[in-house]
């Protein structure tokens, strides 16, 4: 615990602003999974808008941010290169194993 009286107060405006702070940072980190999760333009369009919006609030540093969303577009660009897939997973896994039995 803080004793001088400048530290103390040091700590209350910290615990403030760490208050005030964090549902943004929640807000980016959900949006940024959601880009992950399922990467496209719109979900991406709204990854930026929240990492600028915790910028301009001096959350996150500029380089930072710069640094998220370059990320955040590569993954969205590799998902647009890759091929859609058409047939369920399931399916997939189930003609593995028929194939598996098939061999024996």
């Amino acid at each position: 615990m803080p004793i001088l009286k400048n530290a103390k107060k040091a700590l209350r405006v910290s615990k403030r602003k760490a208050e005030m702070n964090q549902p943004i940072k929640s807000q980016v980190k959900t949006v940024m999974d959601s880009v992950k999760k399922k990467p496209s333009a719109q979900t991406l369009s709204n990854a930026f808008s929240a990492i600028d919006r915790a910028v301009k609030r001096n959350i996150f540093h500029k380089k930072k941010a710069a640094r998220l969303k370059s990320q955040m577009a590569k993954l969205v660009a590799a998902a647009a290169q890759r091929p859609t897939e058409t047939k369920p997973a399931k399916e997939k896994m189930a003609k593995a194993k028929a194939g598996k039995k098939a061999k024996k």
